[in-house]
């Protein structure tokens, strides 16, 4: 099952149950106190393609839900009852724990169906020519281009990711970069 929409979730290992269960995209809130660049990232992947927010049963996730629900209006919700995230040992509550199964039908009636797969058309030599990978500059730059497009700081590996993520066309792309450029000129 493949989810359109981006899903906030808690932490790592709560994307990992994520991804075994459907294919989605997710962002990390790394726990309850939520950033102003992680809220800032929820708004922009709501305005492009929609949330869906799945974290744990308990008094964190409720919070984590609340913040999001004050600061980004429409979000989706998917719930998982606690006694589908408890840990086999008993000593554990969380998302990353649930069954794959659990957490594909906690997602069923929430999620839009994507028939046309979002594509980015922008390469490797074009994240190389635009000194966002393998140059001196590189980590500068791509933090200056998460600023732009609003799509948080990244890695190499993680940028052509985000880029698809967010539906970064080859003109918003070409504009940041343009807007780089310029601004490096002019210091």
């Amino acid at each position: 099952m493949k989810i359109n929409e981006v899903i906030v979730v808690e932490g790592k290992d709560d994307t990992t149950a994520i991804r075994q269960a459907v294919e989605a995209d997710t962002i990390e809130t790394n726990g309850s106190a939520i950033s102003d660049e992680c809220i800032s990232r929820i708004k922009h992947a709501q305005e492009i393609r929609g949330v869906i927010v799945l974290t744990d049963p308990d008094f964190p996730g409720r919070r984590i839900r609340a913040i999001i629900e004050e600061h980004v209006p429409g979000v989706k919700h998917a719930f998982l009852p606690k006694k589908q995230t408890i840990a086999k040992n008993g000593k554990g509550l969380g998302i990353e724990h649930a069954k794959s199964e659990d957490i594909r039908h906690a997602l069923e009636n929430v999620h839009t169906a994507s028939d046309n797969e979002f594509v980015s058309s922008i390469t490797l030599d074009d994240l190389i020519f635009a000194k966002l990978l393998s140059h001196p500059s590189s980590k500068n730059r791509r933090e200056r281009l998460g600023e732009l497009l609003n799509i948080g700081p990244t890695n190499g590996k993680q940028l052509v990711k985000r880029l698809e993520m967010f539906q970064i066309t080859e003109e918003q792309f070409g504009a940041a970069i343009a807007q780089m450029n310029q601004e490096e000129n002019n210091e």
